[in-house]
């Protein structure tokens, strides 16, 4: 797909700028079908014109998190990630870059606020640097950089403008579904040395998330599930805020957000009812039960 945009992008000018548009949303689409374990479930839901929006800002978010998680050097992923940073200020239809020719095109269609990204670069680089989190107020800061940020862009895709109740509702939300990631993750993050958790509720619940040599937590699994009992019921409190944000979209926009914080809440109920489940690693939903969350949320939306 990618060969097919350079051949566009170096074709004569009388081709018409339609065809590298397409070509750039058909390549941002392509990543989002091809690496959206949980986000193209709620996409699929879109109508055609959201939906290559919503896949244009996935692929941008996905190149950034692709140099946070890579495994250059922290000196290497922080240059990258600052020369994404600079890319973002050439987002215009001309571009070599079809994910910048498919932001551009969607941001003069939708009022999609494409300085949220740079919130998005800040929690990468943090994220890069090692940083760790002494109070809940410092995690939510983080939350709300890296998925509180897509909760805005996403917005703006529906054609709400990102302001006031609304976007305090997407931000809400995103803070929600980072917090389930981050339960949902916390062995195999440990294992690659991060810790997200309040350092503060690390003391309160006797918690250290030390390995032992086959990798797997040393402390007292009663003490973890009541951390991690305490994490899910403060994130359950986050939806609650952020799921009030659907009766302000459209029908399929309703649906598609729906359908992603839907496939997230569930995991979230299967992690409270079970906190060893994240003792044991990463724990998720299979394609069936993401289908099955995906069409209740459609179901419910159309009655």
């Amino acid at each position: 797909m990618l060969g097919e945009w350079a051949r566009l992008s170096l074709a004569p000018e009388s081709r018409g700028e339609h065809d590298r548009t397409a070509s750039a949303y058909e390549y941002c689409e392509q990543i989002t079908r091809t690496q959206a374990r949980n986000f193209s479930y709620g996409i699929r839901l879109l109508p055609a014109g959201k939906r290559k929006a919503l896949s244009a800002v996935y692929a941008f978010a996905r190149r950034v998190d692709d140099i946070g998680d890579g495994t250059l050097s922290t000196e290497r992923k922080l240059e990258r990630l600052e020369h994404t940073r600079t890319k973002l200020r050439e987002v215009h239809r001309d571009s070599k870059d079809p994910m910048l020719v498919a932001l551009a095109d969607a941001a003069r269609e939708l009022p999609i606020p494409l300085e949220a990204f740079h919130e998005l670069v800040d929690g990468c680089e943090a994220d890069v640097r090692g940083n760790e989190y002494e109070t809940f107020e410092q995690l939510a800061h983080y939350c709300r950089c890296v998925a509180g940020s897509i909760g805005r862009l996403s917005l703006g895709v529906f054609g709400q403008p990102v302001t006031g109740v609304a976007a305090e509702r997407a931000d809400a939300l995103g803070v929600a579904l980072q917090l389930t990631n981050i339960l949902r993750d916390l062995l195999e993050d440990r294992r690659r040395g991060r810790i997200y958790l309040p350092q503060e509720d690390l003391r309160r619940f006797g918690v250290t998330l030390e390995l032992d040599s086959r990798g797997m937590f040393t402390d007292d699994a009663s003490k973890v599930a009541e951390l991690v009992r305490f994490q899910s019921q403060r994130a359950e409190r986050w939806y609650g805020e952020g799921l009030r944000l659907l009766p302000m979209l459209d029908h399929r926009s309703r649906a598609c957000c729906a359908a992603m914080a839907g496939i997230y809440h569930e995991l979230l109920r299967r992690i409270t009812a079970d906190p060893t489940l994240v003792m044991r690693g990463r724990t998720g939903l299979s394609g069936w039960q993401k289908a099955v969350v995906a069409a209740r949320s459609f179901a419910g939306m159309s009655s």
